[in-house]
């Protein structure tokens, strides 16, 4: 047969092969239960798809041969071949022996729903159902070192869509190939769902306001996460970001963090309606340095989209030696740098399975977006936590962490900073060795915030130190005032104190005013006596008159002190707690111990005010036992 004969005679069979495809597509249709038989003879026409490219490949390798060098009919012969590839109705695929597509027909474009052009240059392995991808690099393998073709079911999966079919490989060698190729050759045995056009599917102009609205949606609602409160600690504004990132935009969300210069997976999230328990575990404990993905986000501070992953390698081995992707069946990966103005503070990484749709560059803006406010949500935390360690140090330079014990004195006290737990209050207790016993101090400086509070720090401070040299509180509270005076902080403070002494425990007091609340005492009959109170207040003048009293007090007996914040709660109506309240209140707990009794004051003061704090709120009972 002359060489135009055989090509004539192959061109024949090739349309005779499509219109048998055409009658079994139509036969899969109309007799959708009974696919035995279609199955059979699809399998039939696959094996005649393979003898066709066979002959078809013999007939270039022979004419290569037998011409040294190539001349016009060799070439229209080979263009002629590669038309007959292109038009084969099955879907066929050539690749190398890495499994890397060289060739692709437009028959797998239509099935795979995506341009030939741009499958070429990526492993096939890819398209491969990631639980089955072993499997088919065995076969990929025994075809290529036996010769032998192999068929056998499968599942590929690309662009959201996913199809179970008969795939058969035969080893075949190119003219021009220094090395053997393998064609593979794919029939679809699921009937499917209604297929889009191939190649990329232009969005309507509603549909893409609809996609930019959704991504809006998902950035508007990303900002509200990282500005709540409690997002500014750190582990928490992540691990939310990762479950909305994971619920509206990927199946698998990694988060890792740079900490000393190294970085650390902090957060992996799975898709929720699967088990995901053991491969979950093992990209926790992978080392992030060892992603070459990550690693190249951090290193240049820009994302990375992949549409179809090109490189299994790029999130790291597991233990095994198995990639990383392909254990959590990533068909999609894009990864993006958490930053901010300095440098890349971490990296987000969202993987898509094989069977849904795949990152676009849209994503990747939208995601870079995130990342940067990720990076500021966690610079912020830094400079929160930074302040909420200094207003720690400030409130325990003004509250004692607990009380010491006093002999002959039960004692309790509680402090309510009055606006949440970072607020740094000016009001300041204490309970603390003196020269002849013990001292008990309670004020606070007129304003809020750090400066107040270093003011309150200071007396508080300075009455601790005097209270060594000193016996009488009235010597001493007048040199704190004298200091304070010195100081200039244009902030004055009321205070008051008080010295136990220790050769009469429980029975004398001596208390030392400068313009604060007088204390309270609760007698064993339940009547309160107000002391004298008064004085001037610290820091407004070095000779200012100071009120001082002395008692003598009988078992039994409660000395109540109290700050402003207390009796000048208000109500609804703005009317104010009072003493007259506080003195009811107090008559009911009379055979109340002091922790009782501070925990009632302050649950009727609550009850008055609805709960609201307009200020710092002390109260500080003792108890003569």
């Amino acid at each position: 047969m002359t060489e135009l004969g055989a090509l004539t005679s192959l061109e024949h069979a090739v349309a005779d092969l499509a219109a048998r495809v055409t009658s079994l597509r139509e036969a899969r249709s109309t007799y959708p239960k009974d696919l035995g038989t279609t199955l059979d003879a699809a399998l039939a026409e696959l094996d005649t798809a393979a003898e066709l490219l066979g002959t078809a490949l013999g007939e270039l390798r022979r004419k290569q041969r037998r011409g040294g060098e190539r001349d016009g009919g060799t070439l229209r012969e080979q263009k002629l071949m590669r038309q007959i590839f292109r038009s084969l109705p099955i879907p066929t695929v050539v690749m190398d022996s890495a499994g890397v597509v060289r060739r692709i027909n437009a028959e797998t474009a239509r099935l795979l729903g995506s341009p030939a052009g741009y499958l070429i240059g990526r492993p096939f392995p890819l398209l491969v159902d990631v639980a089955r991808r072993a499997a088919f690099r065995s076969h990929l393998s025994a075809v290529q070192q036996s010769g032998q073709p192999a068929s056998f079911q499968t599942r590929l999966a690309h662009q959201g869509r996913a199809h179970t079919v008969q795939l058969a490989l035969t080893r075949l060698s190119l003219p021009g190939e220094p090395q053997d190729m393998v064609v593979a050759v794919a029939l679809p045995t699921e009937i499917q769902l209604p297929e889009r056009p191939a190649g990329r599917v232009e969005m309507s102009d509603a549909a893409l306001l609809m996609a930019s609205a959704r991504r809006k949606e998902l950035l508007a609602r990303m900002t509200r996460l990282l500005l709540d409160v409690e997002s500014l600690r750190e582990p928490v504004a992540l691990s939310r970001a990762a479950r909305l990132l994971a619920a509206e935009s990927a199946d698998w969300v990694l988060i890792d963090v740079v900490r000393d210069g190294v970085p650390v997976r902090v957060t992996v999230l799975g898709p929720a309606e699967q088990p995901v328990g053991d491969r979950l575990r093992v990209a926790e404990r992978l080392d992030p340095a060892a992603a070459p993905v990550v690693a190249q986000v951090l290193a240049q501070g820009s994302g990375v989209v992949q549409e179809m992953v090109e490189d299994e390698k790029s999130l790291g081995l597991t233990p095994d030696g198995t990639p990383l992707l392909r254990t959590l069946g990533a068909g999609s990966l894009m990864c993006v740098p958490i930053q901010t103005d300095q440098a890349a503070e971490g990296a987000v990484t969202l993987l898509r399975l094989g069977e849904h749709e795949p990152f676009t560059l849209a994503d990747l803006g939208l995601m870079e977006e995130i990342g940067t406010h990720l990076g500021l949500a966690l610079r912020a935390q830094r400079a929160f936590q930074s302040r909420s360690d200094a207003a720690e140090a400030l409130r325990s330079s003004v509250v004692p962490r607990s009380l010491p014990d006093i002999p002959g004195f039960e004692a309790a006290a509680i402090y309510h900073s009055g606006s949440g737990p970072v607020t740094v209050g000016a009001e300041f207790y204490d309970v603390f060795p003196v020269r002849d016993g013990w001292g008990i101090a309670l004020g606070g400086a007129c304003g809020k915030g750090e400066t107040a509070a270093s003011v309150s720090a200071l007396v508080r401070n300075g009455l601790r130190v005097l209270g060594g040299f000193e016996s009488d509180p009235a010597e001493a509270i007048r040199k704190v005032n004298q200091a304070l005076v010195m100081q200039g902080s244009g902030m004055f403070v009321m205070a008051l104190t008080g010295f136990v002494p220790a050769a009469d425990p429980g029975r004398k007091i001596r208390i030392a005013s400068a313009g604060h609340h007088p204390a309270a005492l609760l007698r064993p009959d339940g009547s309160v006596r107000f002391l004298a109170g008064g004085g001037v207040p610290l820091g407004i003048d070095d000779d200012a008159d100071l009120a001082a009293e002395d008692l003598e007090l009988t078992p039994g007996e409660t000395l109540v002190f109290y700050s402003d914040g207390l009796v000048a709660s208000r109500d609804e109506h703005g009317e104010p707690y009072g003493e007259s309240r506080l003195a009811d209140v107090l008559g009911r707990c009379v055979a109340q111990s002091p922790a009782t009794l501070v925990k009632t004051v302050e649950e009727d003061r609550s009850a008055f005010s609805g709960g609201r704090f307009y200020d710092e709120i002390v109260i500080l009972a003792l108890r003569v036992a």
